[in-house]
């Protein structure tokens, strides 16, 4: 890191803490005992830097994409929090948090918990200060104040929750009063000696360390912690368009949080930022950095939910538009779209109520398929045979919605028995459209595309389906305008073709079909956000393959 200039037998020397926290998806999978014990439960983990523990533990918290900004207030119930307090699960942090709320003290919670008492102190100080913040308002805190608290790792959005405002606002007034964080380095000797490499983490301190260049830059948004349904087929994409960006004489910058990935290599870009990838800390990187573009598309969907607020703070987002990837993701302009490419779709309602969903279940009949807006990996995906389930499914969907309300509508969709599922995936530049690959899967339709088995090329399906699958494809990408990476699951039913969803995006699949292929779609896809052409690239058709691939699932449930 220090390009040499200190030696192997240098003892690291380190100003700043790291804080890692595991994440977990219990969520996916409720009858699961949820309890941690010797075996390991986790399925990802997110990591952040700070100069204090207070800093990188609140930056952490936020970093886990779990619908928090902080320590936020989960449980209320003294016998809840002593019982999560003792018999440790997914979200004992919290607990304790909630803990000292309640008025329980270091020594209690100590006694019951056995968490170290430093630990103890730091997270009761922090829930002092969120205390003395109730009642306040954002013109009440004056610079130094505030200064104090973004210091300990208190988000925007923690802190407008805490003073009945939103994050915008908190924003808004933090930059007026000149409060913005600096980016130090990561350099193993305490600033003892120049570093050349730029690993950077925020503080909010006095001289900033990122010197930022004004080369021509692409940054590329990580996929944070990794879950069930998004991974590390995620963080392929992401380094490959570095690598693309980079050979092509762009400066490229890389944001994650992810200390398990390959993105977050010190040397997979020329720069990366250890930050969580939430709107506060993305507009602060690109306020200092200025880049040319910013690459949404390939971290799943984190990076696509910040895709709007970044647009609208006027981040110079390349590929396909925030605009068409919303028109893809709502089910009203997507029907809209196929009717008008006179495409067929599973019959389909949505509900944001009990009432709503027996009424769509009563339109077009039983099983249905009953899934969130904008989730990936199927989560909370169920089929639905009878009204009772319906109800069951609904009740626990509103109850959830009241954290993760862009979960809201529910999506409603008639399940195709005994069909075929297929995965394409394709690459445009805007103009022209490649197929990279064509997947049938070996389970029928309702197994989640993220655990069949999978050909590539199809094994059973005729010239003239897969033909027809070619032209809807590029049908779609057209009319959404696509640039960069796309895919589509169709369900073939009896010979007839049904959409069942786009996602204009990179997907789980690219890193499969690009190996089965030989063309590196990720790198393909990032060079035509850049402005390049297929054409310019040499990609012009879809690669006939005179060998079958074929990818299988491996599933944890020994855990």
């Amino acid at each position: 890191i220090t390009g040499g200039a200190t030696p192997a037998s240098f003892e690291p020397t380190i100003d700043y803490v790291v804080t890692k926290i595991p994440r977990f998806a219990f969520e996916k999978f409720p009858q699961a005992n949820d309890r941690l014990t010797t075996q390991m439960k986790s399925v990802g983990e997110v990591m952040a830097i700070g100069r204090t523990f207070k800093e990188s533990f609140q930056k952490a918290l936020r970093g886990l994409e779990v619908g928090v900004n902080g320590l936020d207030s989960k449980f209320t119930d003294r016998e809840a929090i002593v019982s999560e307090l003792g018999n440790p699960g997914p979200e004992r942090i919290w607990a304790v948090g909630d803990a000292f709320r309640i008025g329980l003290s270091v020594e209690e919670v100590f006694d019951i918990s056995k968490i170290d008492r430093w630990f103890l102190v730091q997270i009761a100080d922090l829930v002092a200060q969120e205390q003395k913040l109730q009642g306040c308002t954002l013109d009440g805190l004056t610079g130094e104040a505030l200064r104090a608290l973004k210091r300990n790792g208190f988000a925007d959005a923690r802190l407008a929750a805490l003073m009945d405002t939103d994050a915008a606002a908190v924003r808004a007034y933090r930059h007026a009063l000149g409060v913005r964080p600096v980016y130090k380095r990561v350099d193993t000797c305490a600033a003892e000696f120049a570093t050349n490499t730029a690993y950077m983490y925020s503080s909010y301190e006095e001289e900033c360390e990122a010197q930022p260049t004004h080369n021509k830059k692409i940054m590329v948004l990580g996929g944070g912690p990794n879950r069930i349904g998004q991974g590390i087929e995620f963080d392929y994409c992401c380094v490959h368009a570095a690598l693309a960006m980079r050979e092509d004489g762009y400066e490229t910058i890389m944001v994650n949080c992810n200390p398990e990935t390959v993105s977050t290599d010190y040397d997979t870009s020329d720069r990366l930022y250890f930050e969580p990838l939430t709107l506060e800390d993305v507009l602060e990187i690109v306020a200092v950095e200025k880049p040319l573009g910013v690459i949404v598309q390939y971290g799943g969907q984190t990076p696509l939910k910040l895709a709007h607020g970044l647009q609208k703070n006027g981040v110079p987002i390349i590929g396909t538009t925030p605009d068409m990837i919303d028109c893809a993701e709502d089910r009203a302009r997507f029907q809209q779209m196929l009717r008008e490419l006179d495409l067929k779709q599973p019959p389909n309602r949505t509900a944001s109520n009990v009432a709503d969903a027996i009424a769509g279940a009563a339109e077009i009949g039983y099983p249905l398929v009953m899934r969130p807006s904008n989730v990936l990996g199927g989560r909370a995906m169920e089929i639905i045979h009878s009204q009772p389930d319906l109800e069951r499914y609904m009740r626990g969907a509103e109850q959830l919605a009241k954290t993760y309300p862009e979960q809201m509508p529910i999506l409603l969709d008639r399940f195709l028995d005994d069909a075929i599922e297929v995965d394409v995936d394709a690459v445009s530049d805007g103009k022209q459209v490649v197929i990279g690959g064509i997947m049938e899967h070996v389970e029928q339709a309702g197994v989640h595309s993220g655990d069949s088995a999978c050909s590539l090329p199809p094994y059973s399906l005729s010239v003239e389906i897969q033909d027809e699958l070619r032209r809807q494809t590029v049908a779609m990408a057209q009319a959404l305008n696509v640039v960069g990476l796309m895919n589509v699951q169709f369900a073939i039913q009896r010979n007839i073709v049904y959409v069942l969803e786009v996602n204009p995006r990179a997907s789980r699949t690219v890193p499969f079909v690009s190996k089965a292929t030989g063309v590196p779609l990720a790198k393909v896809a990032a060079r035509c956000m850049a402005g390049q052409s297929l054409a310019d690239q040499g990609v012009t058709g879809e690669v006939v393959l005179p060998y079958f691939s074929v990818k299988e699932a491996v599933f944890p449930f020994i855990k």
